[in-house]
């Protein structure tokens, strides 16, 4: 293991990863190494691993991403030079089904955004919050470092530090940028940070996430909702709305456009609406 905590340094502090995602790999890494023991790790291990996952009934999304860390990890070792051959380049991920993200429609999402009690500073604060992930669509890891100084007031732009320490600018509309204001006028203290807590201490992610999750719950929203789901919502209204695929993947900091095309499913009710409405035979009998 102490090459895997090597490796987890290097992916917070080379790659810039978020801290969850790296508590993953951690997991990830742990349970692999606890199953091979003492053995020698070697490609028929892994298979046998991976067949252990399989007869434990994981699903194949979970064993996905289990292929994925060990991937990284033997990719990282062979960098290194601590490796020589890399087995795992010849281990497949399981194939899984691509499901629509959860977003949520403009009716639950107001409801949502308008549940904190914003006469005190920690409802204030839980608004802020809301309003953020949805007026940007950032990462929850994003919002929870993002620092005063990197908010320009008079554009209404974020700078951003996202994956790998890659920069890019996100936008804030006027709703988000009203509790701004009030929100770091009321008793801000002295961090850098946005977002503090009771001890004067940045949120973190966890604390967040719950924000984001029982702040639904109290608004009796029925599915369940994380900061990502207020992402996906997001770009789902964005590219509603209008927004171009491009534009969208690159405010949200995707690298690939191909991950941003799961968001395409909602331009079908668009265009069935742009149909309905604009050919001449569309509502003839």
């Amino acid at each position: 293991m102490k090459e895997a905590y090597k490796f987890l340094d290097y992916l917070k502090y080379e790659r810039g990863f978020s801290d969850y995602t790296i508590k993953s790999y951690r997991e990830d890494l742990i349970e692999f190494y606890d199953f091979a023991k003492e053995n020698n790790v070697d490609i028929d291990l892994v298979r046998k691993y991976l067949r252990e996952l399989y007869e434990k009934k994981y699903s194949n999304r979970s064993i996905s991403r289990k292929v994925s860390s060990l991937k990284s990890y033997f990719k990282y070792l062979e960098s290194e030079g601590i490796i020589k051959d890399n087995f795992m380049r010849l281990i497949s991920n399981p194939k899984i089904e691509k499901t629509l993200p959860n977003y949520l429609n403009y009716e639950d999402l107001e409801k949502l955004l308008n549940y904190p009690d914003r006469n005190n500073k920690y409802g204030l604060r839980d608004a802020l919050i809301l309003e953020m992930l949805y007026s940007s669509g950032i990462r929850v890891s994003e919002l929870a470092n993002m620092k005063v100084k990197d908010i320009d007031f008079n554009e209404k732009k974020i700078l951003i530090l996202g994956k790998g320490n890659k920069e890019r600018y996100v936008y804030f509309g006027s709703k988000c940028m009203d509790l701004l204001n009030k929100y770091l006028k009321l008793d801000h203290k002295d961090s850098p940070y946005l977002l503090i807590g009771k001890r004067a201490e940045k949120l973190n992610e966890r604390e967040i996430r719950s924000i984001v999750t029982e702040s639904a719950k109290k608004a009796g929203i029925s599915v369940h909702v994380t900061p990502h789901t207020l992402r996906h919502t997001y770009a789902t209204h964005m590219l509603n709305d209008g927004a171009d695929l491009k534009s969208v993947g690159d405010l949200l900091g995707h690298e690939s456009l191909s991950t941003t095309q799961i968001y395409t499913h909602v331009s079908n009710e668009r265009l069935r609406q742009v149909y309905l409405s604009a050919h001449p035979r569309a509502h003839m009998n």
